[in-house]
């Protein structure tokens, strides 16, 4: 069984779309079972937050799987499967255990390394756990991709990213927010830093808009602000001295038109992928537009960014100790095999030495069986070692294989592998004695 992943999120889907595919405690119980219901599917499980839909699953065959899953996650939003799969992503083996350490991490987060996304991956674990559709191949997945999480939070200072990236784009487009109106588009993660930031500073209205109103409602009363539709953009943004774009919608949210007819100056701040702003904008008289592209030199070297990539190397570092240990660990059959074939020979050879001596004395039995355990045990240490080493690379041939294995003399193994052919004899090849076979056998 290997782990696969099927999912979307506010990286390659329009918010819109996810809101329509959002799943409660219920729905995500549902889409377990339909997932299950798939015979290639042994094992499920879903991570379902504001931003993401993920479905994880244990399959034993790709191709059997990854269609039907994709069909049970996109048949909510009610179109093909095909007009919406370019939103899908779809990781599988060693690219779906990456994808969980950065979602745990909070790599793939929108607000970089925000911890609720560790909790969210925690309920995804006890969920399947509690309804038995987690078995060992994601309850192993995931209780490491925990454990990874908590150690880039433990070890790092990648809590800090997110704050910092918002005060950094604020410090560029307003040296004062005091007194100043101040429009959040947005009700994420990174909206509510943008309004925890702003009322900090100082600011005199702030105005929260988001496409769910409800939404919008919850993070305005949080701080004590003002929210509104988002029908309303518009008029808001006509009004505004600060815009703090956050939804990563699909589509531009704020318009050259909206920003054209509204009071100058303004500062607009763009912290969404895909844009909420139009680019456009920055051309105009009396605007300032910050976007995330223009944080890049702000940040990099800079105490978060370094933060950042460490995560980036304790993830990779943990994802290459997981994908090791689990080669190594699928070398155990054949090193448990090899050393039971090694014993079934010692004692296959021992009793048929017996039947050939029956007077044979307790004594010299004890001392043969003793002698031939040795012989075998020698005969398979290095083998057993070279096949724990093998389970740590990538494939080799069976010949390479071989030699590995059994610690072969290389010299010895080209002597041996390799034909020594004559220009007389190049034509035909004298076929070795035991090649000389009947229809019946040897």
């Amino acid at each position: 069984m290997t782990a696969l992943v099927v999912g979307l999120s506010h990286r390659s889907a329009p918010i819109a779309l996810l809101e329509r595919l959002a799943v409660d405690s219920d729905g995500a119980t549902k889409l377990i079972e339909d997932v299950l219901a798939n015979p290639h599917v042994s094992e499920a499980t879903v991570v379902a937050t504001c931003n993401r839909l993920e479905i994880y699953a244990a399959v034993d065959r790709f191709h059997g799987s990854v269609e039907d899953i994709s069909g049970r996650l996109l048949e909510p939003a009610g179109e093909s499967v095909e007009a919406l799969s370019p939103h899908l992503y779809v990781h599988y083996d060693d690219g779906a255990v990456s994808h969980l350490f950065q979602v745990a991490a909070g790599l793939d987060s929108m607000a970089v390394g925000e911890v609720q996304v560790l909790g969210q991956t925690r309920e995804a674990l006890s969920r399947g756990q509690e309804l038995g559709s987690v078995g060992p191949v994601l309850n192993t997945l995931f209780q490491q991709a925990l454990r990874v999480g908590k150690r880039a939070h433990a070890e790092t200072g990648i809590d800090r990213a997110a704050p910092t990236l918002v005060s950094a784009a604020l410090d560029r487009a307003a040296e004062d927010l005091r007194g100043r109106r101040v429009v959040v588009v947005g009700a994420g993660g990174m909206a509510a830093l943008a309004v925890a930031t702003v009322v900090r500073r100082g600011a005199g209205e702030v105005v929260v808009l988001n496409r769910t109103a409800e939404r919008a409602q919850r993070l305005a009363t949080e701080y004590a602000v003002r929210s509104a539709p988002l029908t309303s953009l518009d008029s808001e943004v006509a009004a505004a001295d600060v815009v703090v774009a956050c939804a990563g919608a699909s589509g531009l949210l704020v318009s050259r038109q909206a920003v054209a007819a509204a009071e100058q100056p303004l500062a607009l701040v763009d912290l969404a992928l895909p844009h909420d702003i139009d680019p456009g904008v920055a051309d105009l008289p009396g605007v300032t537009l910050v976007a995330l592209a223009d944080l890049g030199e702000d940040l990099r070297g800079s105490e978060v960014g370094v933060e950042v990539d460490a995560v980036r190397r304790i993830v990779t570092d943990e994802v290459e100790a997981f994908l090791s240990a689990r080669r190594r660990a699928g070398m155990t059959p054949t090193v448990v095999a090899l050393r039971s074939m090694a014993t079934g020979v010692v004692e296959s050879e021992l009793a048929r030495l017996e039947r050939r001596l029956p007077d044979l004395d307790p004594a010299t039995r004890a001392e043969l069986l003793h002698t031939l355990r040795r012989v075998a045990d020698k005969l398979v240490h290095q083998p057993t070692i070279r096949a724990k080493e093998l389970g740590d690379r990538a494939a080799v041939s069976y010949a390479t294989a071989l030699a590995e294995l059994f610690a072969l003399d290389p010299d010895a193994v080209d002597a041996v592998t390799r034909p020594v052919v004559s220009e007389e004899s190049a034509t035909e090849l004298p076929r070795p004695p035991s090649a000389h076979l009947t229809e019946e056998g040897p």
